[in-house]
């Protein structure tokens, strides 16, 4: 029996016994205590270390229920036979994953950002505090696979009258970010292809390609998808933003809407997924309805989340089925449960039907509002010379520079400037013919007023 000299620090939070513990968890899993050999009786590593008797016995105790120690009848404690697995130290039986290098930028226009100043963080507090006190204790039971019922009737009526959107309770599935629901969409579709526009959202496109689509691009213009282009793609599904289209901000305009929905009219298993993204913000004209509004022959999947408009931590994202796809989702879908606990469903019925969200809405609104005005007055007071677009909604705007400067050099002279700033070729597919003239992505949304006008003056010194 060897003493153990074991180094505690009494300064860290971690008690004296886990320090114990895990000081002998270790030696035993490196193989410097080996089976069979004896350890110190609690009493004698008490004396030795100068801490109490109950630490020891505590630490001993953890041991002992995990299987590292066993203690013999007026013997005591023996380490025990452990696996091989185990004859390597942790740190080399893990391998080491390289830690990609994260640059820092004094501002950054990230396209993802929020306005975290503006969560409800006291209504969102009580209003979970009272879903956990639930007296009937119902919240501790297994829920309905596509979401509780009192949410997704909650979720209908706000669809219908803030977005237009028919459709009842029983068409609408609730899911942990749309990633889930894409996932779960495959396997009511079946596998096929599916076509994007171009430039695309990469989450989506990335989320298709590991489903196993086949993922084609078609190119847009000032009204969206190319509908003359998808034809020739010869795809069964599109997968479309006409509300905001991501990156570009392209609104897609009634007619184009039209034309989409003759599009998949016209083929026996054609369907288009809308993506309602950034809906919620626009700040110039009336809000547009869904296209699934206008689609009377049931062939429009609409998605929808609630990361943009609340927070991305919020993992509430919900579609709604049209009802001829109803059957093949009870065969082949019902069997996933919904990835959304029955807590953050209730929080969130409350949140919908008692009026809280409709009012961080429109705080929401005004917050983004301000950004956007400062971003584009600062662009004109600063004199950048730039034509700006997709302007009118959403928490971004893309610009193009008018003096000739190439994309790839203004990010650079930006990023030199420690400012970040996102190019649009990123969006670009490597694999589209799709040509787009080169410019340049800001969001807004997560920099507040000052950030974004010293921001901009640093741009104006290194583009003009």
């Amino acid at each position: 029996m060897n003493e153990l000299t074991i180094p505690l620090y009494a300064h860290k939070k971690m008690p004296l016994y886990e320090q114990i513990y895990r000081y002998i968890c270790r030696e035993i899993k490196e193989g410097h205590m080996r089976a069979g050999e004896k350890l110190p009786s609690s009493r004698a590593l008490a004396i030795y270390l100068q801490v109490s008797r109950s630490t020891v016995d505590l630490a001993y105790s953890q041991l002992l229920s995990e299987g590292y120690i066993q203690s013999v009848p007026c013997k005591g404690y023996f380490v025990c036979e452990i696996e091989s697995l185990y004859d390597l130290p942790m740190d080399k039986a893990r391998p080491r994953i390289q830690k990609q290098e994260k640059e820092n930028y004094r501002y950054d226009f990230a396209l993802s950002g929020i306005a975290e100043e503006g969560f409800p963080f006291n209504t969102w507090h009580r209003l979970m505090k009272e879903a956990l006190l639930d007296t009937e204790q119902r919240m501790f039971r297994q829920g309905e696979p596509a979401g509780e019922w009192g949410f997704r009737e909650a979720l209908a009526d706000y669809l219908r009258h803030a977005r237009g959107v028919d459709c009842s309770p029983e068409q609408i599935i609730v899911g942990a970010g749309n990633d889930y629901l894409l996932m779960l969409l495959s396997v009511i579709l079946g596998p096929g292809a599916v076509a994007m526009e171009n430039p695309t959202y990469p989450s989506a496109w990335r989320c298709f390609k590991s489903l196993g689509y086949d993922v084609r691009t078609v190119g847009m213009d000032r009204a969206g998808m190319s509908v003359e282009e998808l034809e020739n793609v010869r795809a069964d599904v599109a997968y479309v933003m006409p509300s905001h289209q991501f990156p570009t901000g392209v609104i897609m305009p009634v007619s184009r809407r039209m034309q989409l929905l003759g599009w998949a009219a016209r083929g026996e298993d054609r369907y288009i997924i809308e993506d309602d993204y950034d809906s919620e913000f626009r700040y110039k004209g009336k809000p547009i309805p869904a296209l699934q509004g206008s689609d009377g022959g049931g062939r429009v999947i609409y998605l929808g989340t609630f990361s943009k408009s609340i927070a991305p931590s919020i993992r509430i994202s919900y579609m709604a089925l049209p009802h001829r796809l109803l059957d093949a989702y009870a065969k082949r879908g019902a069997c996933f449960a919904t990835t959304v606990s029955r807590v953050d469903q209730r929080v969130m019925e409350r949140f919908l039907r008692e009026g809280y969200f409709e009012r961080h809405l429109n705080r929401m609104r005004g917050i983004y509002k301000s950004k956007h005005d400062v971003l584009v007055n600062s662009l004109r007071q600063n004199h950048i010379p730039c034509r700006i677009f997709g302007e009118h909604a959403g928490v971004h705007l893309m610009l193009r520079l008018e003096k000739g400067m190439e994309e790839k050099e203004a990010v650079r002279r930006a990023a030199e400037a420690g400012i970040k700033v996102y190019g649009l070729s990123e969006f670009i597919r490597p694999d589209s013919r799709t040509e787009c003239e080169p410019a340049l992505l800001l969001g807004y949304a997560g920099m507040d007023c000052g950030e974004i006008e010293r921001a901009v003056e640093l741009l104006a010194r290194v583009w003009t």
